[in-house]
């Protein structure tokens, strides 16, 4: 019993054995008594280790075949240059070799290079998340035990603006279901001028149900032309045919978007008309009101839908009638709702897919004013990439049932089985 007792413990984590040798005598020569002492330890231990691998790189490329000429002018070790590298448990000072004709090239620790904690990546995702710079700036510090200037983490966040670019400029797929195009607005400073300006955002459904934003474009105020400019763009990159264009009231865009996609269904966004029509009702009665539309948009049938229009006309058109104008004026935009199946219709009268999206978004405008686009565009795109992380080979809600709906349409199977969506 007592020889099981004092039996080696099984190595349940499959650990190098060795490890446990290492960890024994960094126990053995540091005593460390408290997770901080662990973690000075552990610095002391990579400054040796950070000097031995570039060392065994030099002696590496010094020890290569030469040629005849090249043994003449033999390149040779010229001493070290210190440099502060940052890990995952602090900063750490090292000693890096020097060649005399300054042709190495360090892969583990590269020239200009202080990361070693994958920092930088960290960096990214928590400025995706809408962290401001001086939030990132502590956490890293109270974390990491480094300090970052907020010109390093521009800097860190500068180098995706060449991928968002590229991002923006990609081809995209020749077919969607759905576009919801919406826009919103952000604090940014072109020719030392700062004021409010229009990001445009497309968020579209692929035949699978796959989200996916197209792009995101800016101009000093929306309207009707740039949208028209972006829809333009959005062929030239690749785009030929859309089932629906679900966006919001702007005067001429609809006529517009079916210029450049002449047999997409344009639907106005429901959501946009509440927003409308609330303006004109007492915050007191907001939840009532809003109660009554999900009636008449989110009827079964038309009729039923008609039927609950005119009850909503007699009960709120005497004491708000511009909220009850909104609806008139856009009563078709309601009715063509029901020429489609009901999984179809919730999708193109909710719109939460683009006004979550917009939402994530807003975190990271409300941060303060950008200087240009391309400040924005990184801002958005950082976040672009953590939602289709989130969205990846996920279609949207229900969408079995919605596909089959579209496919009862003999005008929507036909277009699907051109581009073989079917």
């Amino acid at each position: 019993m007592g020889n099981e007792l004092m039996a080696p413990r099984k190595n349940r984590f499959n650990r190098n054995p060795e490890s446990e040798v290492i960890a024994q005598s960094v126990i053995e020569a540091y005593k460390p008594s408290t997770v901080e002492d662990m973690q000075a330890a552990l610095r002391e231990v990579f400054g040796p280790m950070f000097e031995a691998m570039p060392k065994a790189e030099l002696d590496a490329t010094l020890d290569m075949p030469r040629t005849a000429r090249a043994r003449k002018r033999r390149n040779r070790r010229n001493g070290y240059s210190k440099k502060k590298v940052n890990t995952s448990y602090g900063s750490v000072d090292i000693d890096v070799p020097r060649d005399r004709d300054g042709s190495f090239e360090p892969i583990i620790i590269p020239k200009n290079s202080h990361d070693a904690s994958g920092i930088e990546d960290r960096v990214l995702k928590m400025y995706a998340r809408g962290m401001s710079m001086r939030d990132i700036a502590q956490t890293v510090e109270e974390i990491y035990g480094f300090e970052i200037s907020a010109e390093q983490i521009s800097l860190i966040t500068d180098r995706i603006v060449d991928q968002a670019k590229e991002w923006q400029e990609r081809p995209l797929k020749p077919f969607y279901t759905f576009l919801f195009v919406d826009c919103l607005y952000a604090n940014v400073r072109i020719d030392g001028e700062s004021r409010g300006r229009a990001i445009y955002v497309i968020l579209g459904y692929d035949a699978n149900g796959r989200k996916e934003i197209l792009g995101l474009w800016m101009s000093d105020a929306e309207g009707k032309h740039y949208w028209m400019q972006i829809f333009d763009e959005i062929k030239a990159r690749g785009v030929e045919d859309i089932l629906f264009i679900c966006m919001d009231g702007v005067s001429g865009l609809e006529e517009g978007a079916r210029s450049i996609f002449k047999d997409a269904v344009v639907q106005r966004c429901i959501v946009h008309m509440v927003r409308n029509s609330v303006k004109y009702i007492p915050s007191k009665e907001y939840k009532r009101f809003c109660t009554h539309l999900k009636k008449i948009y989110g009827a079964s049938k038309l009729e039923t839908a008609k039927s609950e229009f005119g009850r909503f006309k007699q009960e709120w058109g005497v004491k708000y009638p511009g909220a009850v104008d909104v609806w008139e004026r856009n009563w078709i935009h309601v009715e063509q709702l029901f020429n489609y199946g009901s999984a179809v219709r919730k999708v193109m009268y909710t719109t939460n897919a683009i006004e979550s999206v917009n939402s994530s978004f807003r975190k990271m405008t409300k941060k303060g004013t950008f200087n240009g686009f391309d400040s924005v565009l990184k801002a958005l795109f950082l976040r672009v990439l953590e939602l289709e992380d989130k969205w990846k080979d996920r279609p949207a809600s229900n969408w079995a049932m919605v596909r089959n709906q579209l496919l009862i349409n003999d005008g929507f199977k036909e277009r699907m089985m051109r581009y073989g969506e079917m």
